[in-house]
């Protein structure tokens, strides 16, 4: 055969050959048809997961991390986070309004980045970088789909973290009905939604546990609520609202659940001595704190007692829908503590977190189609230095479990001044369904897509 014939022949059979699908298409494909199993009632396939459970530490970068490793159980040691042995890093990064890079994130930008497969800009809450609309979120598409749904915070369940799944507004302060300054076009009186507590009922999560009390009594001043308060609104959409451990203890399924058990953010676990400049006098946390109210549910309490009312979930006659659930669980104050070079309140909220994913991962044991996602929305100002460094910043020298003396410093601002998040990426770790899928360098956009291939969303 000529050349020409030759080539002629070549070029036919590319242009008739079934196009291949892309690399991504391709393995998401793969990813659902190898890990489902049967159908799911409706003749579809059904997804690789029942259920994910998605753990975010606020601020909780490597360094953070190994701070509370160290202190806790030694260098050699390891936490319930570093089981997940199916590791990988995610990037951070938010953008401006016109799209391009902005280095580093706030909670609000990183929250929206995994909940709407969408970057924006810092501050803003689940909606678009240039055009402010709304984007649907993964807990809105599980509730769609019927699957129940959860959040779990040791902030106020407005903050930014929890409010990226269960609302849409311009800025992340705009967190009850008497908070809506910067938000002039989500008011009711302007035809908006309004404040992410109004929405977040509206929403109607299956559960909704952690701070927030003082945003759920401000009284709803537009739309068919008016003249009653958020908790009164709640209280009418059905919720059970419970403010402490005894009385989340004693919830039961049937009913969506609301608990607050704070004004606003639950006070943190450990307390000591802040970093301060030139450094502190060696010190051991004290794994206590006498402003905390005896009956505030740990993170952990609160993701067991979520964990059992999400799988229970039923319908108003106690029949078990048994169709699975998504629910994200956030140590919020890790990052609160490190704005305020806190090292102690920082090791003791990152443990308290710590025990949440054993929670989390004892339950995916007993219920194997879990994912279960462990990672950060970004990374904070620790930094672990020699023992005989002399930082130029705050600093301070803690005793660990095993007899070491290690030095933490603070250095991103002056005394006084809030320490700031970092641009570097993140660890992600997960067991369970479509684990592979955080290996290597990600984008923190794709927890997204890796959620909705793994609970079928649509």
């Amino acid at each position: 055969m000529r050349r020409g014939a030759l080539l002629m022949v070549t070029l036919l059979a590319l242009l008739t050959a079934p196009a291949a699908p892309s690399a991504a298409t391709g393995q998401d494909e793969a990813d659902v048809a190898g890990a489902s199993g049967g159908t799911d009632g409706t003749g579809r396939g059904r997804p690789p997961a029942d259920n994910v459970i998605l753990l975010i530490g606020d601020g909780m970068g490597d360094a953070e991390i190994t701070a509370a490793r160290n202190h806790s159980v030694g260098a050699g040691g390891r936490l319930a986070m570093d089981a997940l042995d199916t590791s990988g890093r995610r990037t951070t990064f938010s953008v401006d309004e016109r799209g391009r890079p902005v280095y580093v994130t706030d909670s609000a930008a990183g929250a929206t980045a995994w909940a709407t497969g969408r970057r924006t800009v810092n501050g803003r809450v689940s909606k678009t970088p240039g055009t402010d609309r709304p984007l649907p979120t993964l807990l809105e598409k599980a509730r769609r789909q019927g699957l129940a749904t959860g959040s779990v915070t040791t902030a106020s369940v407005a903050d930014a973290t929890p409010a990226a799944l269960t609302a849409h507004v311009t800025d992340r302060s705009c967190k009850g009905p008497a908070d809506m300054a910067a938000c002039p076009a989500d008011t009711r009186a302007a035809g908006g939604p309004g404040s992410v507590v109004e929405q977040t009922v509206a929403t109607r999560p299956d559960v909704l546990l952690g701070g927030g009390h003082d945003h759920f009594a401000q009284t709803v001043t537009d739309g068919p609520h008016r003249g009653r308060t958020v908790l009164q609104q709640a209280r009418a959409a059905g919720y059970q609202v419970v403010r402490d451990r005894a009385e989340l203890a004693a919830t039961r399924p049937g009913r969506p659940v609301l608990g607050l058990f704070a004004p606003d953010q639950l006070p943190v676990e450990w307390t000591g001595a802040p970093a301060a400049p030139g450094g502190t006098p060696p010190q051991r946390c004290k794994p206590e704190n006498p402003a905390r109210p005896s009956g505030t549910p740990t993170l952990a309490e609160s993701t067991r007692a979520a964990l059992h009312l999400l799988t229970a979930r039923g319908d108003r006659t106690g029949k078990t829908t048994g169709k699975g659930f998504f629910l994200q669980i956030e140590g919020a104050s890790i990052d609160d503590r490190a704005h305020d070079a806190d090292p102690c309140g920082q090791i003791g909220e990152t443990l308290a977190f710590d025990r949440a994913v054993a929670v989390a991962l004892a339950h995916a044991e007993r219920h194997p189609r879990t994912l279960v996602i462990v990672t950060a929305d970004h990374g904070h100002a620790t930094q672990i230095l020699p023992d005989d460094a002399r930082p130029a910043g705050l600093s301070t020298t803690l005793l660990t479990e095993e007899g070491g003396r290690m030095q933490l410093g603070y250095a991103t601002a002056g005394p006084g001044e809030m320490q700031e998040h970092t641009g570097g990426p993140v660890p992600v770790a997960a067991r369970g369904p479509l684990a592979h899928r955080v290996l290597g360098l990600r984008e923190n956009t794709e927890l997204f897509g890796t959620i909705v291939a793994a609970l079928g969303l649509r």
